[in-house]
């Protein structure tokens, strides 16, 4: 009996590196709401001082992330919200459709990496729950300061919401 114990412990032991191997790294996502705007009268308002002063202020604080991926939707306060980032990276940024959260949500799980994703306040706690995690509500027309990090490890989605740079304005 103390034999056939020992021979299993033998085999769980010898077989635990190919397990842990087979594990996947995790597939982390920061989503953020695009900064501040400058009301311009138009659909595709500008960031204002204040939102590129939370842009960079994102940049720094993601600067050792080890983000692999940046991705925005084609709107100017989303991409310059991201910009200060990808250039201080070195990546560029990838535009996704917001009208298709599912199909957005299946390509960042299956995209090894870390990846930035630039949405507004309407998608982007829809994004984290997309992803299977948590939208922690909704977002309110002055709320800048959410960053959600979604980390997927292969059944297991936590979320984590921070809140950086100034309060609602």
């Amino acid at each position: 009996m103390k034999r056939r114990a020992f021979l299993l412990l033998a085999a769980a032991l010898l077989t635990l590196p190919t397990l842990i191997a087979a594990q996947e790294e995790p597939v982390v996502v920061y989503l953020v709401r695009h900064a501040e705007r400058a009301e311009d009268g138009t659909n595709d308002p500008p960031i204002s001082e204040a939102g590129w002063e939370r842009s960079r202020l994102l940049a720094t604080m993601l600067a050792d992330a080890g983000i692999t991926h940046v991705h925005s939707t084609d709107y100017k306060r989303t991409q310059s919200t991201g910009q200060p980032f990808a250039e201080a990276a070195g990546l560029e940024i990838q535009s996704y459709d917001p009208r298709d959260m599912a199909g957005f949500a299946e390509q960042l799980r299956n995209t090894p990496g870390r990846h930035l994703v630039l949405g507004h306040s309407n998608t982007t706690p829809g994004m984290a729950a997309a992803l299977g995690g948590d939208a922690y509500g909704e977002i309110s027309e002055m709320e800048y300061d959410r960053l959600y990090v979604v980390t997927i490890m292969q059944h297991h989605i936590s979320t984590v919401l921070l809140r950086f740079g100034a309060a609602e304005h």
